[in-house]
């Protein structure tokens, strides 16, 4: 029961939701749009278990790297923020990681290439950028200015559009006939959520991070100009989600993701209020973990609603 205690925190279990939910509704628009064919509940299954596979692995490739630049020695550990501690405590073994990053990496990328076959090609160009966020965020991403934009990708947009993809096309379909627009811009909001949730996780973690090599917003920026930065970004997500149905592109059951706003605006204040003040700030990062898996949640709901 240790080890299983272990290696669920190890792999971040307690983040996994992100990746069910993003699934979810990239699952329920294929639902919405499908006429064709019957939904493939085995299809769903491998989607959903592909997603949480890819998103265990980019956390132990982070776990990884992390340590073996002494990045996690360094940080101030935070439930939001700075690693596990699996290995910093001595609990798993870099090879273990290691391993277990590149086994379910490849459980991943086995189901995004029989979904390249049976789908679409376009699965391959996704499940690439997914590959290249997994593998590459922490030596090479992180330090390019490039890490929170792979991530709002590859856990975020992708896994909606990728999944509606993968259930609804077809091997001769055109690229442009594939995705509706309103599967592309609802994917949008998602991907910028979660760019939002590396964002404000870097905050404590900044000066760990300069240290070890990284350069991403909050170090470019300062914790001040990036805290504001993510309060723009919080008003741009649900100005986009308040004008979608106005625009009559998406269902006014979208006003739904407008639940967490509060919150949203709650985390926003906090961050640029106590920014430097790491025990102040650490309720915004609780309130930006659920404003994110909230709001993703309540599109999801809101999509399947209109089925």
């Amino acid at each position: 029961m240790n080890n299983i205690h272990t290696w669920i925190a190890q792999t971040r279990a307690n983040f996994l939701l992100l990746a069910i939910f993003l699934t979810a509704t990239g699952l329920a628009f294929a639902a919405k749009y499908d006429t064709a064919t019957s939904f493939s509940w085995l299809h769903a299954l491998l989607i959903i278990a592909g997603t949480i596979s890819a998103h265990v692995s980019v956390n132990l490739f982070n776990e990884y790297s992390d340590f073996q630049t002494r990045i996690d020695f360094n940080t101030q550990r935070t439930p939001f923020s700075g690693g596990s501690g699996m290995l910093t405590q001595g609990r798993t073994k870099p090879v273990q990681v290691k391993i277990a990053a590149f086994l379910t990496l490849l459980f991943a990328a086995a189901i995004g290439l029989y979904f390249a076959i049976v789908s679409h090609y376009s699965i391959i160009i996704i499940a690439l950028i997914g590959a290249i966020a997994i593998t590459l965020y922490t030596p090479l991403l992180s330090r390019l200015l490039l890490g929170e934009i792979f991530s709002g990708l590859a856990l975020g947009s992708l896994v909606i559009i990728g999944a509606y993809i993968a259930m609804n096309a077809e091997p001769g379909m055109s690229l442009v006939s594939i995705l509706p627009l309103e599967v592309l811009l609802v994917s949008i909001p998602p991907g910028i959520l979660t760019a939002l949730l590396l964002l404000l996780n870097e905050f404590p973690d900044a000066e760990a991070d300069k240290a070890g090599g990284r350069k991403h917003l909050v170090i470019v920026f300062g914790k001040k100009r990036a805290a504001w930065f993510y309060a723009a970004n919080m008003v741009a997500i649900f100005t986009m989600i308040f004008l979608l149905p106005l625009l009559g592109i998406s269902s006014f059951w979208l006003y739904l993701a407008l639940l967490p706003l509060p919150l949203a605006i709650k985390a926003s204040a906090t961050a640029i209020k106590h920014h430097s003040d790491l025990p102040k700030l650490i309720p915004a990062l609780g309130m930006n973990v659920m404003v994110v898996l909230g709001t993703d949640l309540l599109i999801a709901i809101s999509v399947i609603l209109t089925i």
